[in-house]
Formats: C-alpha cells, structure tokens, sequence
C-alpha cells in the first residue's frame, strides 16, 4: 500500500494534506482549534457551527459536550498548516509585457482597447493620456484575445442571457439587438452567487457523507465491541453451566457412594446379628442332639419345657438391604439435577439478556430527542399540557378548526418533530393506563375517520388493551408476553437501517421490533390516549425526560 503523499519533501514528515484540512470548510486549517475529543476544526468554522447550535459538540464525531469548552489555538498545527499552504501556494506563470523590446518585464495590466498588455512603464500613457484613460484595463492575461469580440474587435463588456454568451457594445446593435444583457461584471457576481450555492451544497453532501462514514465506522465498532462482549458473555455462561454440571455429578456420584457404604455398613450389622443367632441355634441344635440319645429321663423331664421352647431370633423375613442405585433413586436424582440446571440456566440467561438490552438501552439513549406534542394534530377529545408533554382525554369535544392535520375521529395526536434520516429515541410514561397506542407514523396518512393501525398503513406501533393484553400491530397482530406491567415505553427508530423498537425501560428489557422496513416519508411520533373507559384509564400519557439506565 503506498503511503500518503507528504507535503513536504521532507521523508520524514508524515502528515498528508488530507490530515490538514477541515472537515468543515475543506480546505487547509486556518486558525485550528482542537476540540477535547480530538479533532481540529478552523476556528471560524467550529464557532459558526456552535452559534448555529444549540449545544456544543465535535461536528465529526457527534460528542457532546456539556460545557462549552475554553479552546485555543493549536499554534503547532498553525504551524504546520501555514507551511503547507506555502509550499502549495498557486504558482502561475508571470505574464510578460507586449512593448518590452529588449528584456520583458511583469505585465501590471491587459488593455481590451489596445488588445496588449504593458508593463508598468509602458501603461504609463494610460494614466496620463485623456485618450487612453477611457480604455478598458483589466489583470494581465496571455490569452487576451478571449476578451476581445472577434467579429467587432471590441471588449466583451456584456452578457446576452438570451444567447449565453459574451458580446461587445456593437453586438446589441446587429444580432444581439433588443435581446437581455446585462454587464458581465454583474452577470459574474450572479454567477458567482449561484457558484458559491452549489459548492455549498456539494460541501454539505461531502460533510453529509464524511458524518455517514464516521456513523458506520462508529457502528461497526460497537457491533465488533459487542460482539466481543457477547462472547465473552457466552463462554462466562456455558463455564459456569460445565462447571455447574461437574458439581451436581459429583454431589450425585457421592451421594451414591455414601449409600453403597452405608449398604455396606448395614449388611456388615446383619451379618453379624445373623451369624451370632446361628451359633446359638447350633448351640441349641447341639443340645437337642445330645437329650434324643439321653438315658436320664429324669433330667430330660425336667429341661424338657425350656428345650421345646426355640432360641429368641429376629423375624429377617422382612428385613432387606437397599441397593437400588440404578433405578428411581438415580432417576430422582437426574431429575433433580435437571430441574436444577434448567433454573440455572433459565436465570443465567435472563440476567444476561437483561444485562444486554440495558447496554443496548444506554446505547440507544444517546439519540435522545425532544419531542412534543402539536396540538394542530390533537383530536378534540384530546387536552395536551401547555408544555406540550402530556395527553390526557376528555368528556368535552372542544371547538377546534377541522384542519387536514387533525384526526377527526380516532383519538390520536403526533409530535411536532418529524424524521427523515439518522436515529432518534423517546421514552413515554404509560404508567396508570389500561389501554394506549404508541410508535411512529408517515406524513401522508389521511387522518379523517377510521384508521388502520399496521406497516402496510403506514403505523409502526404497539398497542395495550384490557389492561394486560399487549400487542404488536402487524398484519395480523403479534400477542406480546411481557414479565410485568410496563411503565414506561422507550421508543428508537433507525430510519437508514429499517427499524422500528420498543423496549420497556424500568425493567431494562425488549418489547418489539419492527425489522427490515423501508421509509420514504417523513416519520412523526405518534400517540392515542384511548378513551377513559369509564375512568379506569384516565391516567395521562407522558413524554418523559430521559434517565439513562444504570
């Protein structure tokens, strides 16, 4: 890749004239002020910006700043940018005087009316003589016979709108005559003017195209940035489930170790119980043995009743060792497991999505507008607050003029502001309400009589109804299953890029979005109170300031 040209000859310098101009005026820096994010701006430049404004902020890269800060000129750059501005100074090629005989000096002046060009020596004449004076002077210029008509020889002093060209004063008597001129001088200044427009209009595309440069390099950075978070986010969850799962096996492996021990050391109690009733069995056995062969009737007559009677022994009929390891007792165990790990898993997980969309939420907010409401659009059910913030419905139809502006029918009101490209974001209070509209809408919707609510209509919009039954209205509607009650809505558009989102902000997580929507109109915010249902849902409907999430 080769490198930037350099602006000195110098190969050590290594700044190019592109990293010296203004992304402002363009041109060279004259005057550079350097904002605290950063850039440089000319001074002249930077400070029409901010009086235009009504904050303070770094015209590329869009930082606000909430001070408006004390700069000052950055004397090095100056430097720099002057040094560049000589060595790149225009360099154009002296022009020579016509009457010089021996060595030819500088020409001071062209003259239309002697068709040459004189040193200052040689146009002395002209000063002096009365002849002369009256003649046409201009700069000097090698190429003087464009100055002069070629029909009449005479100066082209005038502009024929008719033709588009340049004529002399004997053309507006001959072809030219009764036709619009008008001094070149002044058709110049016109020009000129109509010049200056359209390079003001080529520079705002430039700075237009420069700030969606700098929008898309901002974006892919926070897609890269998030990205990587997200992943670190993944391997964070899926380690903690590994490790999880490792526990909980080895909490289960013991625990059946522990039963196979404790099986063990209840057969080694049994054994033991058993073989000591066996060898008094075979005691007993061995003394019944003995009195079948006894010649002593006498003493067989008298152990006779306690012989009869068998040795105290347990009933081992019912006595068993448990070594189920491998049926119920090991499936309640995994199912256990299992249960375990689905609540883990289900909270980790939430707490990451929460934690994602309130980053998300701090990211959007930066594009928080000031959005109001225009009472010109207000159904006349509709009371707005004399700041222009909040909607409520009333019993009373007011007296209203029936503009084209205002819905006549369905209670609605839009904000003042309208969007035709970038982002924007606000937030509403909707706390107390048992049914509300909110989201955005196109320019053009016909406002007289039933309305739509749908893309296809040209809404973006979700809706409450019965105090719990939340919807997305696409075509069909879209249930909504929210968590709990929303209590305020934040709502981002992102014209370019198709997307329409709702969020619920107090609990930090997503509502809905529009995705993959294409807007050729200007959007507006759009609002409906609902009707008070009988006074349950009287409660206002709020354009909020915005507390960004923590």
């Amino acid at each position: 890749m080769d490198r930037p040209e350099s602006f000195s000859g110098d190969s050590s310098s290594l700044l190019s004239e592109e990293q010296l101009r203004c992304s402002i005026c363009l041109d060279v820096f004259t005057d550079p002020l350097t904002t605290p994010c950063g850039h440089n701006f000319c001074k002249s430049c930077l400070t029409q910006c901010w009086e235009k404004s009504q904050h303070c902020y770094c015209p590329l890269c869009k930082e606000k700043f909430t001070k408006k800060p004390e700069l000052k000129i950055n004397t090095t750059l100056r430097e720099v940018a002057d040094l560049f501005k000589k060595k790149h100074g225009p360099d154009k090629p002296e022009v020579l005087c016509d009457a010089c005989t021996g060595e030819k000096l500088k020409a001071l002046k062209s003259c239309l009316d002697c068709h040459a060009t004189y040193c200052k020596t040689h146009l002395e004449p002209h000063n002096q003589v009365p002849s002369f004076k009256k003649h046409k002077l201009i700069k000097p210029v090698e190429n003087l016979e464009d100055y002069i008509c070629q029909k009449h020889e005479r100066p082209l002093e005038l502009f024929c709108r008719d033709d588009q060209m340049c004529v002399c004063q004997f053309c507006t008597e001959g072809d030219h005559k009764n036709h619009n001129t008008v001094p070149i001088e002044k058709e110049s200044r016109e020009r000129k003017t109509q010049l200056g427009n359209t390079q003001r209009d080529v520079q705002q595309k430039i700075q237009d195209r420069l700030r969606k440069i700098q929008e898309i390099k901002h974006a892919v950075e926070l897609s890269k940035r998030s990205t990587k978070e997200e992943k670190a986010d993944s391997v964070e969850v899926f380690t903690a489930l590994i490790r999880s799962i490792e526990r909980s096996q080895a909490e289960l492996l013991k625990a059946m170790e522990e039963k196979q021990k404790a099986a063990e050391r209840q057969a080694e109690g049994l054994i033991k119980e058993l073989e000591q009733e066996i060898t008094v069995l075979k005691m007993r056995d061995t003394e019944l043995e003995q009195l079948s062969h006894t010649e002593e009737h006498l003493h067989l007559l008298q152990i006779y009743s306690s012989m009869c009677s068998p040795p105290h022994t347990k009933n081992w009929t019912e006595i068993s060792i448990n070594t189920d390891l491998s049926g119920d007792t090991v499936r309640t165990a995994l199912s256990q497991l299992q249960h375990t790990l689905n609540e883990k898993l289900t909270k980790t997980l939430n707490d990451k999505l929460k934690e994602t969309v309130s980053t998300e939420l701090k990211r959007i907010q930066q594009y928080a507008v000031d959005v109001t409401l225009d009472p010109d659009t207000a159904h006349p059910k509709l009371v707005l607050s004399a700041d222009g913030k909040q909607v409520t419905y009333g019993d009373t139809r007011q007296k209203l003029p029936d503009t084209p502006q205002r819905f006549d029918k369905c209670v609605m009101v839009l904000g003042k502001q309208s969007f035709s490209s970038g982002r924007f974001y606000y937030e509403v209070q909707v706390r107390g309400k048992t049914a509300w509209d909110l989201g955005v809408m196109t320019e053009s919707i016909n406002r007289k009589g039933n309305i739509k609510l749908s893309p296809e209509d040209g809404f973006w919009t979700v809706w409450l109804r019965n105090g719990s039954e939340y919807e997305a209205l696409t075509r069909p509607a879209v249930p909504l299953t929210l968590r709990e009650k929303v209590e305020t809505v934040g709502v981002f558009v992102d014209y370019d890029e198709g997307l329409v989102s709702f969020y619920d902000v107090k609990s930090r997580s997503h509502i809905y979005s529009f995705t993959g929507q294409s807007f050729t109109e200007k959007l507006y915010p759009y609002f409906s109170t609902c009707t008070n249902e009988g006074g349950k849902n009287s409660a206002p409907l709020i354009i909020s300031p915005i507390r960004k999430t923590e």
